[in-house]
């Protein structure tokens, strides 16, 4: 009995591919990694997943078509690559102050007690029309403003420049008289070497220096009000996921929503170590962003939301879920919570 046992463990046991739309350098990536690990190690090895980096099989950009048509898979990809298909994307997880004032923290309530989660879903089904499930993954909160070859005085001071941005947010910038240019991720060091661009936003300090973008640039702002909230996703493909037995696709829920959390706990102190490094060893100067572009920002992706919303009813379903939660949420929270400022500036005041 007990061979028999072991044998009907070892034929269930199952291995799927995914691809990431991020390099192998990246911390999203490795967060990506520990999902797969506990998905392993939860499943008790009965579900194994096969992770690799950005253009292994497919291009960045063609992560969401390779899992859709079963090429690979699953996928690791960020919704911001997929705007172009559907201009709603840009909400989950990439859209400017939030939006409505929502934290990190505050637009997975939305996910999972708001109802986000189901719109999130009908964004790929019915909207994208694709046979996918999506798993909302790893936090890239709060994404920084960029790094730039020389430096940034105002809003008005963006015109002419030549950034990598992507998504509805190449849009925002836009606004500024800043000329955008789309790529993935890894792509960035390349076209800044050879001088495509002259300024790029990516993620955060340590996502930023783990591609290399303190080679080139020197000047980094590291606030910003463009991608407060921006969280990734898994895209498994349809048919293989309702292949899973229930509890493998529970495990691989759960194990998301460590990841996610382990990913927002471990980028702190990641960044903080980024930041010392930069300006260290590095010759980084780390500006302050001007009040002016932060405000900007918002306002510029503000007209946006509000013209998408009158031409986009999806969106507009959406964009009204998200502010239907934020009125309760970030009001109260401001209520119940002192400002962050408050004891940091009593405990490590800032520089004169």
């Amino acid at each position: 009995m007990i061979v028999a046992m072991t044998t009907s463990a070892q034929a269930e046991t199952r291995t799927l591919r995914f691809q990431s739309a991020y390099p192998a350098s990246s911390t999203i990536y490795m967060s990506a990694e520990t999902w797969a690990k506990r998905v392993e190690e939860l499943s008790g090895g009965r579900l194994k997943i096969e992770f690799m980096p950005a253009g292994t099989i497919v291009p960045a950009f063609e992560v969401l078509d390779a899992v859709n048509k079963n090429v690979i898979d699953g996928g690791h990809s960020t919704v911001a690559y997929w705007v172009g298909k559907h201009r709603a994307g840009t909400l989950f997880g990439d859209a400017a102050g939030g939006p409505f004032g929502m934290d990190i923290l505050d637009y997975v309530g939305w996910l999972y007690e708001g109802g986000g989660i189901e719109l999130y879903r009908d964004y790929y089904r019915v909207e994208l029309k694709t046979n996918i499930e999506v798993i909302p993954s790893v936090t890239s909160a709060n994404q920084a403003l960029g790094w730039f070859a020389r430096p940034v005085e105002s809003w008005a001071d963006l015109k002419g420049r030549k950034c990598r941005q992507t998504g509805v947010t190449a849009e925002v910038f836009a606004s500024s008289g800043m000329s955008t240019v789309n790529m993935p991720g890894g792509e960035i060091v390349p076209a800044g070497e050879r001088g495509v661009i002259e300024c790029a936003e990516f993620v955060g300090p340590a996502e930023d220096m783990g591609i290399g973008f303190q080679t080139i640039w020197k000047h980094f702002y590291p606030m910003s009000t463009h991608n407060p909230a921006t969280i990734v996703d898994f895209l498994v493909n349809g048919d293989i996921w309702n292949s899973l037995a229930p509890d493998l696709q529970a495990i691989m829920q759960a194990a998301a929503s460590e990841a996610t959390l382990r990913s927002h706990i471990r980028k702190g102190k990641l960044d903080a170590d980024a930041l010392d490094k930069m300006r260290n060893e590095d010759g980084v100067t780390v500006h302050r962003t001007p009040d002016d572009v932060l405000q900007n920002i918002l306002a510029s992706w503000d007209e946006i939301a509000k013209k998408e919303s009158e031409n986009n009813a999806f969106f507009k379903k959406v964009y009204d879920s998200q502010r239907d939660y934020a009125s309760k949420v970030v009001p109260a929270k401001r209520l119940i919570q002192a400002p962050y400022n408050l004891g940091a500036d009593h405990y490590w005041p800032e520089a004169k």
